[in-house]
């Protein structure tokens, strides 16, 4: 009959644990900017613009500070 069993061990993950922390740090990193952008006085739009350009800096940073196995 064949083996059709499918456990949870057997299911890859999307992202490694990672690469989860580093995009993790990366938009925490761009809503903190963005927030502050904000409260200096910028228009929403400014700190969404601001804020995804940190994310943008941020991704190569954490990569190369978060080290692999």
């Amino acid at each position: 009959m064949g083996d059709l069993s499918t456990g949870p061990r057997d299911i890859e993950p999307l992202l490694t644990v990672r690469a989860a922390v580093v995009l993790l740090l990366a938009v925490l990193t761009g809503v903190a900017a963005g927030v502050l952008i904000h409260l200096a006085g910028q228009p929403l739009a400014a700190a969404v613009l601001v804020g995804g350009g940190a994310v943008g800096a941020a991704i190569p940073l954490f990569h190369s500070i978060i080290g692999r196995r």
